[in-house]
């Protein structure tokens, strides 16, 4: 399963924009216009490896068409460059794939001769790939709770990527939908999809304060995070305490109860409560004791 989150109505909606028919999408990427249909009205999704394609024909970058749910295993990577598993054969020197299959199912690692070549046909470094086989065999690495600076976010537009690519266990809110709260909020077009887009690619960088008391609403987070002093070292860690309580709330997450007794919750329960709300504490803008 492609790790990357495949919405037929985000498909459709900017086909629409670009005035394609499904036959004038499906052409590039090598299907026919039922296909292109049945992607859109979620009747089925296309194969992971297609999506780069998808993304290309509609003139979109696939990280903002498909937002990745996670960090990439094997197989995320292969599709990310637009290949079936099928085709990864002459990338090692091998007579067929099945090494990168077996690696991509986590029955056997690459030979350290096939990771070189293969990360270069992915067109990413070899530690990378590495990481990715760590995952297809179920090993993660152990999270940092301070992020390198050099790496943190630092424009609204990289703000925003940042929260949309790590901050929910249910579907990201999409361009559209960030532009409309941004607009329903301020009682006045504020930010049109265009404009969202344009601080997603780093092209607007003045960006008023009512659309940042928007896009805190649009994308259900203290609008400080977006003032450009906010400090974002702590950030990582806030946004997993997030997720988790997203899966508190919709019912995804229910060890803990599992693990209470009759007299209320468990020691270890109260500990990682305690935990979250010491992480949600954290947020730049967030009151203490609330």
């Amino acid at each position: 399963m492609s790790a990357r989150q495949f919405s037929g109505a985000r498909v459709r909606a900017r086909r629409r924009e670009l005035d394609l028919t499904q036959a004038e999408l499906g052409a590039p990427v090598d299907v026919d216009r039922a296909s292109v249909a049945k992607w859109e009205g979620d009747k089925s999704n296309p194969p992971a490896h297609k999506l780069p394609a998808i993304a290309k024909a509609l003139q979109s970058p696939l990280d903002v068409l498909f937002p990745r749910d996670g960090e990439p295993d094997l197989a995320d990577l292969r599709c990310d460059a637009g290949y079936a598993q099928s085709e990864v054969g002459p990338f090692i020197g091998a007579r067929s794939h099945i090494p990168v299959s077996k690696a991509e199912r986590g029955i056997e690692r690459l030979k350290d001769a096939y990771v070189e070549p293969l990360a270069a046909a992915y067109g990413v470094s070899n530690q990378d790939l590495l990481r990715a086989q760590n995952r297809s065999f179920g090993v993660t690495e152990t999270a940092t709770v301070k992020a390198d600076e050099n790496s943190l976010p630092r424009t609204v537009g990289e703000k925003i990527n940042y929260l949309l690519q790590a901050g929910y266990l249910t579907p990201a809110p999409s361009d559209e939908e960030i532009a409309r709260t941004v607009n329903e909020r301020a009682g006045q077009t504020l930010l049109t999809l265009d404009g969202v887009r344009a601080l997603r690619a780093g092209d607007q960088v003045a960006v008023p304060l009512a659309v940042r008391e928007g896009l805190g609403a649009a994308l259900s987070i203290a609008p400080d995070v977006f003032a450009d002093d906010a400090d974002w070292q702590d950030m990582p860690a806030a946004i997993d305490a997030l997720k988790l309580m997203q899966g508190f709330a919709n019912g995804q997450i229910l060890g803990l109860a599992a693990r209470g007794n009759q007299q209320g919750a468990s020691t270890e329960a109260v500990a990682t409560i305690n935990n979250l709300i010491a992480a949600l504490q954290k947020l730049p803008g967030a009151r203490p004791g609330g």
